[in-house]
């Protein structure tokens, strides 16, 4: 495994770690950008169960997010694909397309871990690269959000929007 797969696990990880640590904000904080963004955008019947369900959604990307980014998360229970499989997978199946984003991450990555990468080192370069890339694919999530608005990318923004703000301490441009 090269120095850059590594960091690009211990970023992963450090993502995971700091989500499981916010969790109780990211539940609030979902809600207040969910019902800022539905009266921003004029989403008419979005109230009641209907907003339940949204929120839930909301929610459930939350979880979704987490375990993906978890270092022993079910991914990991079978056979391991390699990240560039999966992600080739998930690039087929998104909304959004990541393609760019996830080659900046692995570019930075890759640059990142061009310096020392020890036990020692590992977690102050995830860190940098957190700060430097934000949390993969919120980018591509935000910007096409924001190309084209529609109820149906919602959670996927919002939560991305959560995350970009709570877990990397980023602002993400709305």
């Amino acid at each position: 495994m090269s120095s850059a797969d590594v960091l690009l696990r211990a970023y992963y990880e450090l993502l995971y770690e700091r989500m499981e640590a916010k969790r109780g904000r990211l539940v609030v904080r979902v809600d207040e950008l969910l019902r800022a963004e539905i009266e921003r955008q004029g989403y008419d019947g979005v109230e009641g169960e209907k907003y339940e369900a949204y929120r839930d959604a909301c929610l459930a990307f939350v979880d979704e997010r987490a375990e993906s980014y978890n270092p022993i998360g079910i991914q990991y229970t079978f056979g391991r694909a390699g990240s560039r499989e999966v992600a080739e997978l998930e690039f087929q199946l998104n909304w959004y397309d990541s393609r760019a984003e996830f080659g900046e991450l692995v570019a930075a990555a890759a640059t990142l871990a061009e310096r020392e990468t020890s036990d020692a080192a590992l977690p102050g370069l995830a860190d940098s690269l957190i700060s430097r890339a934000g949390a993969f694919p919120d980018r591509s999530i935000i910007a096409a959000y924001l190309a084209g608005p529609a109820l149906q990318k919602l959670p996927d923004y919002i939560v991305a929007c959560c995350i970009e703000e709570l877990v990397c301490g980023r602002r993400p441009s709305r």
